[in-house]
C-alpha cells in the first residue's frame, strides 16, 4: 500500500463518524401547547398519562424525542403567538391541550403540521375536524366528552342532596368547555324544573368570592363545571366545599380524595395515555385526516362518605352501589 493509499484511508477514517451522524435523521420535534401555566400542567394526571403513552408507542423525551413546550399561562391571547412559535421552529407535530384554544390556534397557524388536540368540546362544532371518524386536514385528537357529563352531575347530586330550591353551577367565563356544559345543564335543569345559578370564577384567586356567593344565595348544592382552572386546585375546592358545608359534585377524583363530596367523569390519565399513543402514531408518519377521534369509553364515579357524613347527608345505597370507588 502506498502513502497515498494510507493517507486516503485515514482521511476516510477521521470522517467516518461525521458522515454517520449526517445520515442519521434527526430527533422528532413535539411542540407542546398547553393554556395552563407549567406549574399545573406538568403535575396534572393527564400529563403523566400523555407521557406514559408515548412511551408505550416508542417514544421517550431526551432520547428519542425532543419536546418544546410552551404554556399560555391561563392568557388564551398568547396562543396564536406561541402557535406560531412552534411553526417558524419547524416541529415535527404539535400536541394542544388545555381547552380548545390551543388546538383552534394551532390550526390557524399551520395547515400543514400534525396536530393532535386533548379537550372537553365537541370537535367538529368548535371548528377542529370535519367529521370524528374522518377528521380531514391536518389534525385529529381526542375528546373528553366532559361538556356532555354536565347533565349526568346534575342528575347524581340531586339524588344525593334530594334536589333543593337553587343549585349553584361554578363556570368559567373564559373557557369555552364551561359554557358549553352550562347550556346543557341549564336545558336539563329547566326539564326537571330545577333552578340553577350561574356563579362565576377565571382563576383560583376567584374561588373565596364564588363560594361566598353560593353561600349569599342560599343555594342547596353546587355542581362545579369542567376545565379551566376547576380541575389544577382539587385541596383548595374540597377545603372550601368543606369549610361553607356547602355539597358539590365535580368531574374529578382528585378533589374527592382531597376531601370533597362527589366526583363523576373521565379518568384523565387513561385519556391522557390515549392522547400520547396517538401522538407517537403521528410522529411515525401517519396522517391525522386518516386517525378518527378517539372518546372516552369509561367514566367514574367516586364518593367521599366521611365527606358526606360531615355534611349531614346519607348516600343512597343505589349510589354506593353505582359508585366506582367509596372513599371512607
Amino acid at each position: 500500500m502506498n502513502r497515498r493509499d494510507i493517507l486516503l484511508g485515514a482521511s476516510i477514517a477521521a470522517a467516518w463518524p461525521l458522515l454517520a451522524e449526517a445520515q442519521q435523521s434527526p430527533l422528532p420535534v413535539l411542540g407542546y401547547l398547553s393554556l395552563q401555566p407549567a406549574a399545573i400542567g406538568t403535575v396534572a394526571p393527564v400529563f403523566n398519562g400523555f407521557r406514559q403513552g408515548l412511551g408505550e408507542a416508542g417514544f421517550v423525551e431526551g432520547r428519542n424525542l425532543l419536546v418544546e413546550y410552551r404554556w399560555a399561562d391561563w392568557l388564551q391571547d398568547r396562543l396564536p403567538a406561541l402557535a406560531a412559535d412552534l411553526v417558524q421552529r419547524r416541529v415535527t407535530a404539535i400536541f394542544a391541550t388545555g381547552s380548545p384554544a390551543p388546538a383552534l390556534a394551532a390550526k390557524a397557524a399551520t395547515s400543514t403540521i400534525p396536530t393532535v388536540f386533548y379537550n372537553g368540546s365537541d370537535p367538529v362544532k368548535v371548528g377542529l375536524v370535519a367529521s370524528m371518524n374522518r377528521p380531514g386536514g391536518n389534525v385529529t385528537g381526542v375528546t373528553l366528552l366532559t361538556t356532555e357529563l354536565g347533565p349526568k352531575k346534575l342528575e347524581l347530586l340531586r339524588q344525593l342532596t334530594s334536589g333543593g330550591s337553587l343549585i349553584a353551577m361554578l363556570v368559567d367565563p373564559n373557557n369555552p368547555d364551561s359554557q358549553a356544559e352550562r347550556d346543557q345543564v341549564e336545558r336539563a335543569a329547566q326539564s326537571l324544573g330545577q333552578q340553577i345559578h350561574i356563579v362565576r370564577a377565571s382563576g383560583e384567586k376567584d374561588f373565596e368570592t364564588a363560594f361566598q356567593e353560593v353561600m349569599r344565595q342560599h343555594c342547596a348544592a353546587l355542581l362545579v363545571s369542567t376545565g379551566g382552572p376547576f380541575g389544577n386546585y382539587p385541596s383548595q375546592l374540597a377545603a372550601l366545599s368543606e369549610r361553607h358545608a356547602i355539597p358539590a359534585i365535580f368531574d374529578r377524583r382528585e378533589v374527592v380524595a382531597a376531601g370533597g363530596l362527589i366526583s363523576y367523569g373521565t379518568r384523565f390519565a387513561e385519556v391522557g395515555r390515549r392522547a400520547g399513543i396517538l401522538v407517537g402514531r403521528v410522529l411515525r408518519g401517519e396522517r391525522p385526516a386518516d386517525l378518527p377521534v378517539e372518546q372516552p369509553t369509561a367514566f367514574e364515579l367516586v364518593i367521599n362518605l366521611k365527606a358526606a357524613k360531615a355534611l349531614g347527608l346519607t348516600v343512597p345505597p343505589s349510589l354506593v352501589a353505582r359508585a366506582d370507588e367509596i372513599i371512607e
